[in-house]
């Protein structure tokens, strides 16, 4: 699929088929999803991928899950983590100029916007390999819980989860927001030279 497609065509699913994900496309969707940009090639990303009866134990670990029976029905679900100390340590060392693990000396948190970017190239791959996936949130309430159950570091925040698989939606979801809203034109959001 040519590049502009796969970013017109990206957007949330939140229906899916009960056909299972080839475990080339997960493995494709996986390998991109460590090509993002990485503040200082830090790489403090991490990624739990689940299927089979390990969807049904995260739904369950859960309880603030947000999105509805036809999205917990995905066969895959992949959660991001980001790792903010292996970005502190990162920049710590020598060649990188600052001597110690401040994170006074970030502007904005490196550790998230990478990690983001990740869950981008996920999003992307997924319209690539002809699925569809829809990311959500995880309630803070909720990360000791999920880190607990899947054996996570405690080091490691989940900054979300993307539900994957065979769309089974021919369109828009009903009641998602690009069905109550439109996009903001250009002109509204892009500023060439000044604003």
């Amino acid at each position: 699929m040519e590049f502009q497609e796969v970013v017109r065509r990206r957007r949330m699913v939140r229906k899916f088929t009960g056909e299972p994900v080839a475990e080339d496309s997960i493995r494709r969707i996986m390998r991109n999803a460590l090509r993002g940009p990485s503040a200082g090639f830090s790489q403090g990303q991490a990624f739990l991928v689940l299927q089979g009866d390990d969807v049904r134990r995260f739904a369950d670990t859960l309880q603030s899950w947000t999105l509805d029976d036809d999205a917990k029905a995905a066969p895959v679900i992949v959660i991001p983590f980001s790792v903010k100390d292996v970005y502190l340590d990162r920049y710590a060392q020598p060649d990188k100029g600052w001597t110690d693990r401040s994170e006074d000396h970030w502007p904005v948190p490196f550790w998230y916007i990478d990690t983001g970017m990740a869950v981008l190239l996920i999003l992307q791959t997924v319209v690539d390999e002809g699925l569809g996936a829809v990311y959500f949130g995880i309630g803070a309430e909720d990360f000791d819980r999920l880190r607990a159950e899947f054996g996570v570091p405690d080091t490691h925040e989940p900054i979300g989860a993307i539900a994957i698989g065979h769309d089974a939606d021919a369109k828009i979801s009903a009641g998602a927001s690009p069905s109550t809203r439109r996009r903001k034109p250009e002109s509204e959001t892009v500023h060439f030279g000044q604003w």
